[in-house]
């Protein structure tokens, strides 16, 4: 990419606000951004010489800011003789104040020591020294090997050879740099010096001695005397010996008792801990392990990553860690903790189409690795902050050892100020273990350890399915998955293994049917149950599951006092009865509007404590030992779900919205209800489970509300799951959700196939008027005279359809076809045919056959760089890219394919596609690939290829090598989730979707990583983006005749892991903001600011509406577009030409002016990035839809605003601010939602209604009209489209939604099936009730194909006959609401008549 005029933004990641240090100056400053290098200057000041020059030492974390840099420069850093600067992470971490100490060195005669805080030299960093590499190289040496003996010889060193003058006064003469004195061999050659062996598995004891007993910490420098290397005269003529080495790797010397027999747990930290004895976690660690009656192995290690040997002549780092954690005449660790940062797989090598390596050492070791975080914050942040991590923090100890497929536990200990060292003037900080975190970690490696030494037969297995809405036709959620069938498969994998099972299902549809025979969240279903005589023999009935309410009491008095309060609060104390305390029950309905048109069970009555009394069957024994089944229960509460032996399907519980409305719009961080609670302390306490496995994307437990990372005992994710061991089957394409999982709920994500893609195609209607156009073009040229008769056919088929309003045509357009009118038409056939569309869904641990498996690999390698169909143009010389071009573009000359002429790009694109699919088909006849060449193939025979067809030739040799066999390895799904009940190590994998260029996510079955935070966005995401961004201002100022200054962004988290960032790069685009990237990391560290002469238009102000995950994932991206917002509101340049300016300038006065501060005025203004409230989810609208708790724009916009009104600025949690979240949206002209792939669509999922439709909404309840509203398809890389969302809507409703090919996939899959026609109906109302874009016809379309066909009603009515009143009734409520005005009496009463037939169905 070129440079181009562009102003620095002065951003710096790493910054958490302006740190003035107070400080004297001294001759010696060292600057280090790693607490044990304090901690060991420290221990080292007793230890030198009497007259040794004063040091001050301050940590670079405090110096990130430019004004901070700047002070303690001027006032301490200019009077210094010799400042040594020790980085972690290379120059781009702290590249202003290298600049700064460089210049200050220059100018002033300053020695200048610039030295890596890694383990391995940096001959670039070092470099910027004034003084030899080979002074540079040494002084490296002691710091990297450490102890206070290492670098109280290193000060003299440096001392001495620098000649710093001692404390009273003595002058400096700097040795002139000699930077060439030395060859790079000669100083790598000094890294290791001569070593004394050790015995194997011993290494000196900690420099600060105290084990786990009552020994004082004190130094002792013998501890670390290994060897006697020749010394060197240093300061004040002091013999000084060369560095003395350390072991890379070493046991931690412990001081309990331990058991013969314990199972063994190994714990990695931090060789520099140890050398600091800076140990207090993780002895807090070993010793929880020990009351737990497990055995601690604590190692520590230089650096996982560092493969070097660990001493000289010995194994590498990785390998003695394998020795000391697998000894060969001792059993093995059983559970890794592992408290370092970080990974080994470097995510720089798992880029973009290059095969995923999961790292051997943990394959090696094959058991549960365990991050355990060690926090660089202080418990108080952490206590009081809803974040629960530093930015940093959620880098290196999260996002990264997430690749290595590491399991993200709790933070156990937090940074705590020791001492203030007088001497150095700073504090002396040292890690502060929790105890009820160190506990929490040290259960859950005591479950790993149990669940991996108890045989499968005794192992107990919970199965949670998801449910949302709560009715018992969209039981099993799960994105793209069939997820009763893939129960089913489960349950089967597990019989087969060995664990003991009773009856299992024989399909999803029996495993539902046995569900909804029992006690579900559907009330109005419990009812029927109940009124037609018992549970049946799979419910609660006589066979029962429940939980005590003695028993539910005494569990919930051991919750901390916080929770407790906070479930009491809202929903009352145990036995009150009711609701909750201060709940609106009564409220809602009686204001609740109830048209007598409306079916009465639209006004969704709330479930108190006595709604179905009789249900409560079943009780348990005192003690919460063995569930008595068959005896009548007095009080307590039902549990959902059947027990097959030792494996539990439960139905998940809802959140609790569901009983009372009103809280949709006011309570966004909805505690949990006590039936919730109860459901999972039936799983722990009762039933027992080993292990808990949620089936799908996604339930509601990792939603729940809390801290966004390293919970607390507070937290409700925490409270409800407890420390179970925990697996997760998701998506492979949505790594933010899973990610969520992953961080707040400890689980083991098991990712899956995403459901095979294929062609759209045209169908009936669509179909005839291609073949009319087909012909309008061959009586154009060869029979005009029958030009009137097709027109004709033309013009009315566009009618009967409604086409008209897809292609915005008027009356007038429509008089007669024009040339220019057919090729409109075929362009947009074209665009429907090629459309991609899901063929049914995904079963969990199955590949696709048949001529799904066909055309999910056409749609993976057509996504490729230079995938089939890219590959089959080009070695049929056509000139242009099938996947970009324009399809109504004629060629000339025409181009001819088998024997064919073609005018048209479209034309060709689709013989591309019956090429590519026919190719595919010859691959897969027989027994896979082995006769594939022996086998004749199309293009071979055609003259214009050439013999062979060389590009074809590679493509499809990638598809026979790599992608089938992956592909074919889809069944690990299964074996994988196997090994992780075994207590294995899960190999992690990348995450995205296969069919947007990642092909590398495959095979699935992994658990998969996300990304490095710190690279987004990356350079490809804003190639993507300012494409994007110029395509959107181009769309609307040619539609609106000006440019547009204002517009709302909805940005989620999966989108930005994913894409890499793309909508957060679009958002900087459009402000005329640009990143910088530092060279070799490719990192974000900085942006600037172009010219508005430079992007050729104004800017636009933007408002960025973020999700919940968004929030928690990427804290450094919200201070990065703040500190954007600040600098372009900030440039003097005229409100025409920067619309952000201009407005923050006037509500900085308005808001002064109604008596606020200039400062906070000045805030207020500059609001641009809002959210949920904090530890909260979610845009507030699916529970309202669900309930039809509204009645007006007003009423949804209400909740929007209620749930999103919380600015982010990046300093600490967001601000409450309802008055400025509602200017910006009365201000906004453009909103826009972007969608990044194909593999589902705007209909598929209730957020894009909930955040576009929501935003939209709020707009129009504010402005009285509907903003303009466009939706950015980007699912091909680097051709962004804009649509309006009517025009997307049209486009889905087309090529998906009553399209028979989805249809008849779909229906394949029974109840699943059916549940998915449904939540198309629930999305597109929902849409329409928020942005008024859904035509009426879709309505008629959309009853006509799903409700009175009479084989889909027939397959609806016998798998999911829920499904079918919930349809009728969605599309009645409609017609009700105003929203299908064009629906004719009967139509309606056809409606009426089958929810009347539904119902008796399920009656």
């Amino acid at each position: 990419m070129h440079r181009i005029a562009a102003t620095p933004g002065g951003w710096n990641p790493q910054d958490e606000g302006v740190v003035i240090l107070e400080q004297t100056p001294a001759p010696i400053v060292i600057l280090t951004a790693a607490d044990t290098d304090i901690q060991t200057l420290a221990a080292t000041l007793p230890h030198l010489p009497p007259q040794f020059p004063d040091i001050r030492v301050a940590n670079l974390l405090h110096l990130v800011q430019q004004l901070s840099i700047d002070d303690y420069a001027e006032r301490v850093l200019q009077h210094a003789q010799v400042i040594v600067v020790r980085l972690l992470g290379g120059r781009a971490y702290w590249s202003y104040g290298l600049e700064v100490v460089k210049e200050l060195a220059e100018n002033q005669g300053i020695a200048l020591v610039v030295m890596p805080g890694e383990d391995a030299p940096d001959m670039e960093l070092m470099s910027h020294s004034t003084v030899s590499l080979q002074q540079v190289n040494r002084l490296w040496r002691y710091w990297s090997e450490g102890g206070v003996e290492n670098i109280r010889n290193g000060l003299l060193f440096l001392a001495g050879s620098v000649r710093v003058g001692s404390a009273t006064g003595h002058q400096t003469q700097t040795i002139s740099p000699s930077h060439q004195d030395t060859a790079l061999s000669t100083i790598m050659s000094q890294k290791d010096p001569p070593k004394s062996p050790l015995k194997r598995g011993t290494v000196p004891a900690p420099l600060f001695k105290g084990g786990w007993g009552d020994q004082k910490a004190g130094h002792s420098s013998e501890n670390c005397s290994i060897g006697e290397p020749a010394p060197t005269i240093g300061w004040e003529g002091e013999n000084i010996a060369e560095p003395k080495p350390i072991p890379k790797v070493g046991v931690l010397p412990q001081n309990q008792a331990l058991g013969q027999n314990w199972p063994k747990v190994g714990i990695l930290f931090y060789r520099a801990h140890y050398c600091a004895g800076n140990t207090a976690p993780i002895e807090s660690l070993c010793q929880a392990l020990v009351q737990r009656q497990l055995t601690p192995v604590p190692v520590f290690v230089s650096s996982l990553r560092d493969n070097a040997p660990h001493r000289l002549g010995d194994r590498h780092c990785q390998e003695e860690i394998l020795h000391l954690f697998q000894p060969p005449d001792n059993p093995p660790i059983q559970v890794l903790l592992n408290t370092t940062s970080f990974a080994i797989q470097s995510l720089q090598n798992t880029g973009r189409g290059e095969k995923f390596f999961a790292p051997t050492f943990f394959s090696t070791l094959d058991v549960p690795t365990l991050q355990v975080i060690l926090s660089s914050s202080t418990v108080e942040q952490w206590q009081q902050g809803n974040r629960g991590l530093l930015p940093r923090d959620v880098a290196m100890n999260i996002a990264l050892p997430e690749v290595d497929g590491r399991i993200i536990t709790r933070a156990i200990s937090f940074k705590a100020t020791q001492t203030y060292n007088e001497q150095l003037q700073t504090d002396v900080v040292q890690y502060q273990p929790v105890a009820d975190r160190v506990n929490f970690v040290a259960d859950l490696a005591k479950n790993w350890v149990k669940l991996r030494q108890k045989p499968a037969k005794e192992r107990k297995i919970a199965l949670i399915l998801a449910n949302y809405p709560t009715r018992d036709g969209r039981l099993a959620n799960g994105v793209g998955l069939d997820t009763p069938a893939s129960c089913v498969q489960i349950l089967a994998a597990l019989q087969q293994a060995g664990y003991e099972l009773e009856d299992i299902p024989e399909t999803g549809d029996d495993l539902i049917t046995r569900l909804t025979a029992g006690v579900t969240n559907d009330w109005e279903g419990n009812e029927i149950r109940l009124n037609r005589g018992g549970m049946g023999e799979w419910g609660n009935g006589e066979m029962g599951l429940s939980l005590s309410q003695d028993d539910y009491e005494q569990a919930f008095g051991q919750l901390p006092v916080e929770v407790q309060q906070g479930i009491n609060n809202r929903w009352g104390g145990i036995g009150d009865g009711g609701v909750g305390a201060g709940s609106s029950i009564s409220g809602w309905q009686d204001d609740m509007t109830r048209e007598p048109a409306l079916p009465e069970r639209w006004v969704t009555q709330p479930m108190t404590s006595s709604s179905y009394p009789d249900v409560r069957a079943g009780s348990q024994t005192s003690g919460w030992e063995d569930q008595k089944l068959g005896e009548p229960a007095p009080t307590g509460f039902a549990i959902a779900g059947l027990n097959l032996g030792n494996v539990f399907v439960g139905i998940q519980p809802s959140r609790g919205y569901d009983l009372d409305p009103s809280l949709n719009y006011h309570a966004p961080d909805l505690e949990p209800t006590p039936h919730y609670l109860a459901f999972y302390q039936w799983i722990k306490d009762i039933f027992q489970a080993d292990a808990v496995i949620h089936v799908g994307k996604h339930g509601n437990l990792e939603w729940l509300p809390g801290k966004s990372l390293a919970l607390s005992e507070c937290c409700y994710p925490e409270v409800a799951l407890g420390t179970m061991p925990h697996l997760y089957p998701f998506i492979v394409n949505d790594p933010g959700e899973g990610s969520q999982a992953k961080r707040r709920s400890q689980a083991v994500i098991l990712d899956h196939l995403t459901p095979p893609l294929t062609r759209a195609e045209l169908y009936g209607p669509l179909q005839q008027l291609e073949t009319l156009v087909d012909e309008y073009y061959e009586a154009d040229s060869l029979d005009p005279s029958r030009l009137p008769a097709i027109q004709s056919r033309i013009t009315a088929l566009i009618r009967q359809e409604h086409l008209d309003q897809d292609l915005g045509l008027t009356p007038e357009d429509l008089t007669g076809v024009t040339s220019q009118l057919s090729t409109r038409i075929d362009g947009y056939l074209c665009e429907l045919k090629e459309a991609q569309i899901r063929d049914g869904l995904h079963i969990f641990g199955q590949c696709p056959q048949g001529r799904q498996l066909r055309d999910l690999i056409v749609a993976i390698s057509r996504s490729r760089p230079q995938g089939i169909t890219r590959a089959l143009a080009e070695d049929l010389g056509l000139d242009f890219d099938p996947l970009t071009t324009d399809p109504t573009t004629r060629l000339e000359p025409p181009v001819v394919i088998e024997n064919k002429t073609y005018h048209q790009v479209g034309d060709v694109v689709e013989q591309l596609e019956t090429l590519a699919a026919n190719y595919v088909d010859q691959l897969l006849v027989g027994a896979g690939f082995a006769s594939r060449h022996e086998t004749p193939t199309i293009l071979s025979s055609h003259p214009d290829m050439g013999e062979p067809a060389p590009t074809t030739e590679k493509e499809l040799t990638w598809i026979a090598e790599t992608l089938y066999p992956q592909l074919q390895a889809t069944r690990q799904e299964i074996t994988n989730l196997l090994r992780g009940l075994d207590g294995r190590y899960i190999a992690s994998g990348p995450s995205g979707a296969p069919t947007r260029g990642r092909a590398e996510v495959l095979p699935t079955g992994r658990n998969f990583y996300s990304v490095d935070i710190r690279a987004i966005p990356t350079e490809t995401a804003w190639g993507m983006a300012r494409k994007a961004a110029e395509a959107l201002i181009e769309r609307y100022t040619q539609e609106n005749g000006e440019y547009p200054k204002t517009l709302g962004l909805s940005m989620w988290g999966t989108s930005a892991m994913r894409t890499g960032g793309e909508d957060l790069a679009e958002a900087l685009w459009l402000l005329g903001v640009q990143p910088v990237w530092d060279g070799p990391s490719r990192r974000v560290v900085d942006f600037e600011v172009v010219p508005v002469s430079v992007l050729g238009r104004p800017r636009v102000d933007v408002t960025l509406r973020i999700s919940g995950f968004f929030r928690d994932g990427f804290p450094n991206l919200i201070d990065l577009f703040n500190q954007v917002v600040e600098k372009v509101a900030a440039l003097d340049e005229p409100e025409e030409e920067n619309p952000l300016a201009g407005t923050v300038r006037r509500e900085t006065e308005k808001w002064r002016e109604l008596g606020l501060s200039e400062e906070q005025a000045r805030e207020r203004s500059h609001y641009r990035m809002f959210g949920s409230k904090p530890g909260a989810y979610g845009a507030g609208l699916q529970g309202l839809i669900e309930s039809q708790n509204w009645r007006s724009d007003e009423d949804l916009a209400r909740a929007y605003l209620n749930w999103s009104s919380y600015a982010y600025t990046g300093q600490g949690d967001g601000q409450s601010a309802p008055e400025v979240f509602a200017q910006r949206l009365q201000d906004l002209q453009v909103v826009l939602h972007n969608q990044d792939n194909r593999e589902h669509d705007l209909l598929d999922s209730d957020d894009y209604y909930q955040f576009q439709g929501g935003l939209t909404a709020a707009v129009r309840s504010l402005k009285g009209e509907n903003p303009t509203v466009y939706f950015g398809d980007h699912a091909v890389m680097n051709h962004p489209r804009i649509r309006t969302l009517q025009e997307e809507i049209n486009r889905v409703y087309r090529s998906r939604v009553i399209n028979p090919k989805w249809i008849a996939g779909v229906m394949r899959h029974g109840y699943k099936g059916a549940f998915e026609m449904a939540a198309t109906v629930d999305y597109l109302f929902a849409y329409d009730a928020t942005t008024h874009c859904v035509a009426d016809h879709i309505y008629d379309g959309v009853s006509e194909a799903y409700l009175l066909d009479p084989k889909v009603q027939e397959f609806v009515e016998k798998h999911n006959p829920w499904a079918l009143r919930d349809m009728a009734e969605r599309l009645l409520e409609a017609h009700q609401r105003g929203l299908w005005t064009s629906a004719s009496a009967e139509r309606v009463d056809e409606l009426r008549a089958i929810v009347h037939q539904a119902e008796a169905n399920i009656e």
